[in-house]
């Protein structure tokens, strides 16, 4: 389960998506998690699925990728598709059993809500599957430069928030690759670590939670040191390599989105809302 973490990742491919602006994709990723939201019907969520589906696609980013992404939140999924089935209410009755009762809007809300999670993972998944941290640490600080003159009487600079943010997202992948490593050498030891109650188990992260605290505190300090020995100090008079800039990709992007947009609206107009 550890390795089917994806986030955090990214892959290199030549697609219409790794060539637009990291202040493109944020901004469109930060207005798809909005819109979704405003999805009040199965036509409205279903146009926003094809648009998944079609940004999967263009990404040129392996479906097993997305899939190995989505493989932890099934059980959340499934969880929240049961609640929402038993304590649900409205609608025809379809099964009642003693005082459970399951209707018909319980079990289009549990999909309706199981597909929008998807559709969430998938989007949050291609923005950092399709911009390497260091771009995507430029995409953020451009897009909050204006908060520097809020920030700047506390010491605490845009540019840092941006660095702290991406490290995290980078440093996803290489802590799942560690509590790996740190599980595999417990169990050489003869540890057990998937038998038992929930209380034994918990006992049993012990000896891995650690060795991964121990291990983070000492990469945090060999990459302080790695940047204060290459004289790294913030934003002020740092240039970058790559410029960013807006291209025919970012407008046809931005274009697209507005038309979807639009239809979301006309459908939630046009037929009754499922929830």
């Amino acid at each position: 389960m550890i390795k089917d973490i994806t986030i955090g990742q990214y892959y290199k491919a030549d697609s219409v998506l790794h060539k637009c602006d990291p202040r493109t994709k944020l901004i469109l990723t930060i207005a798809f998690i909005v819109v979704i939201f405003l999805c009040k019907n199965f036509f409205s969520l279903g146009l926003m699925a094809a648009l998944t589906v079609v940004s999967m696609l263009i990404s040129k980013v392996p479906v097993k990728m997305f899939l190995k992404s989505m493989k932890p939140i099934i059980p959340l999924v499934l969880l929240t598709a049961i609640l929402n089935v038993f304590y649900t209410t409205g609608g025809e009755v379809l099964l009642s059993i003693w005082k459970i009762t399951i209707r018909d809007k319980a079990i289009f809300t549990a999909i309706f809500i199981a597909i929008r999670i998807f559709c969430l993972i998938i989007i949050s998944s291609l923005l950092t599957y399709t911009t390497t941290p260091t771009m995507l640490t430029d995409g953020i600080e451009k897009l909050l430069k204006p908060l520097d003159f809020i920030l700047k009487p506390f010491n605490f600079r845009v540019h840092t928030l941006a660095m702290m943010m991406t490290l995290a997202l980078r440093f996803i992948p290489t802590l799942i690759e560690e509590i790996d490593k740190i599980m595999n050498a417990q169990k050489a030891r003869g540890a057990d670590l998937e038998s038992g109650g929930i209380i034994e188990r918990a006992k049993a992260l012990i000896p891995i939670i650690i060795p991964l605290f121990v291990s983070s505190f000492r990469r945090a300090y060999e990459l302080a040191f790695a940047m204060d020995c290459r004289c790294y100090t913030g934003g002020d008079g740092r240039t970058r390599m790559k410029r960013m800039k807006f291209s025919l990709c970012d407008l046809f992007v931005f274009l697209s989105f507005i038309i979807i947009f639009a239809g979301i609206v006309f459908l939630n107009i046009k037929f009754d809302a499922v929830i």
